[in-house]
């Protein structure tokens, strides 16, 4: 060997030392730094192992692993933990090409697409798994569950040009096992799936076979969901199977209320009971109904309001989503899917991103696992399409189960009017709780007799406030306090 190789050599062996001693060392603080979720003992929300509620706020980064690099994948969690974000979405074989478009480092998942030979080689940050790796712990350091996905819907589901499927039952079972023993001590949850519903048996019988490989490689130690195709629902295939610890609707990207946001409540009175969330709304920034000709390009206001029409119609959390971040567009590297608007880069800093979490320390701010939706506190006019509305102008509410407090979602300056006999206590306080800033400004007391009429801040404007009506001798904090 010559100097000049041994010289490189040693370098590279020094560096790869250093590197897996830090990820050792990184990858212990990280473990602890997230705690293991269980679904509550109401079957509504999921708590942490001590009974902590958890309050699942996603952003769906379905090519991180895929596309970033650990350069810019610290970026994004970074600004996703600062933003109050608790989940973050990825897929390890990515919808773009994952199977067989490498990572920046060049590595690829599988060997020869063979789901039983993970490609995987010996020491540290050499191989794909490794990059994952990195990332699972990086998010886990700064606090942030990763919802998992093993693969994108479309290896499983239909032929990819004039090619097979990737996985099938007879490897699914082995992948599962393989990825769910490596990453069994790792803050994460379980999302199979990945975009795509049931067509036939066979399909079915892979997604078992992969959440029992899951299943036998952790130990069980996740919870295990399903991402389904727009407009649908788990519930529609995997309702009363076992592994399936909540449901997860994909609402898809429309604005209204009506036939898809609605269906959160749907499968909210489902039995047995369990847990809801909607795992892809509408995407900030993305074509309306896919139809940007005609309907243009989402804004903050069409994220916002999901996300609370969700929380109060039976949601134990709620996943965010950006066009341009789902699909980590670089215009440096690969092509535009669906014409977004700007680069990830750009797109983190947009303003629907930074209100996700203002619903966040909203219902933090009041008893959380009691939380119950109610829209009968809502009094409807004569004329429902106005209250409590429909469209993008759906008026909603959620309460706890003893009466302490309510919220109302106002989408729109419309006056409206609430049930005060909803509430136990003499007498209800009132605040309006500002959706787009965080803050809070009380309105006053009234009595908790018969109803009694509000009129949002902004009358006539597409401004959308929530009105928190509470038990003054809870002596509640101020709507959005931070614990």
């Amino acid at each position: 060997m010559s100097a000049h190789n041994f010289s490189s050599t040693f370098k590279r062996s020094l560096l790869l030392g250093i590197i897996g001693a830090f990820a050792a060392c990184y990858g212990n603080a990280a473990e602890a730094a997230v705690p293991s979720l269980k679904v509550s003992d109401n079957k509504r929300f999921l708590v942490t192992a001590d009974g902590k509620p958890f309050f699942w706020l996603g952003d769906t980064a379905w090519e991180l692993f895929h596309r970033l690099n650990r350069e810019d994948a610290d970026r994004f969690l970074k600004d996703r933990a600062g933003k109050g974000f608790t989940v973050i979405q990825a897929v390890a074989i990515a919808e773009l090409d994952g199977h067989s478009d490498p990572n920046p480092y060049g590595h690829l998942p599988l060997v020869d697409l063979d789901p039983t030979r993970p490609a995987v080689q010996d020491g540290p940050a050499n191989d794909y798994w490794d990059h994952v790796d990195y990332i699972v712990d990086k998010a886990n350091s700064l606090g942030l569950h990763i919802g998992f996905l093993p693969t994108w819907g479309r290896f499983w589901h239909y032929k990819i040009k004039d090619e097979k499927p990737i996985f099938t039952v007879a490897n699914a079972e082995s992948y599962g096992e393989w990825i769910g023993k490596r990453y069994k001590d790792k803050g994460l949850v379980w999302i199979l799936g990945g975009d795509r519903g049931i067509d036939n048996d066979e399909q079915k019988e892979i997604i078992r076979a992969l959440a029992r490989g899951l299943r036998k490689g952790d130990g069980g130690s996740h919870l295990m969901t399903f991402h389904p195709p727009g407009g649908s629902g788990s519930s529609k295939w995997f309702h009363d199977d076992d592994w399936l610890d909540f449901n997860m609707r994909q609402n898809g990207h429309v604005v209204e209320f009506t036939e898809r946001y609605s269906q959160t409540r749907a499968d909210y009175d489902r039995s047995p009971v369990k847990p809801v969330l909607d795992g892809e709304p509408i995407y900030e920034d993305h074509p309306v109904s896919f139809n940007a000709k005609n309907l243009g390009h989402s804004i903050a206001a069409d994220v916002r309001r999901p996300l609370y029409w969700n929380l109060f119609t039976g949601a134990f959390g709620h996943t965010y989503g950006h066009h341009s971040v789902w699909q980590m567009f670089d215009p440096k590297r690969g092509k535009p899917i669906n014409n977004p608007l700007q680069s990830w880069h750009e797109a983190i800093k947009q303003p629907g991103a930074g209100q996700m979490q203002y619903a966040r320390w909203l219902l933090e701010s009041r008893p959380f696992p009691t939380r119950i939706p109610d829209d009968s506190i809502i009094k409807d006019s004569d004329v429902k399409t106005s209250i409590p509305g429909t469209g993008t102008r759906r008026f909603a509410a959620t309460r706890d189960e003893a009466g302490t407090y309510a919220m109302v979602y106002v989408p729109v300056g419309r006056k409206f009017s609430v049930q005060m006999s909803k509430f136990k206590s003499s007498r209800v306080r009132s605040w309006w709780f500002n959706p787009r800033t965080g803050k809070a400004d009380l309105i006053g007391d009234f009595p908790s007799l018969g109803t009694h009429e509000f009129t949002p801040p902004d009358l006539g404007e597409h401004l959308d406030w929530v009105l928190v009506l509470d038990d003054p001798t809870k002596n509640y904090p101020p709507p959005g306090t931070r614990k």
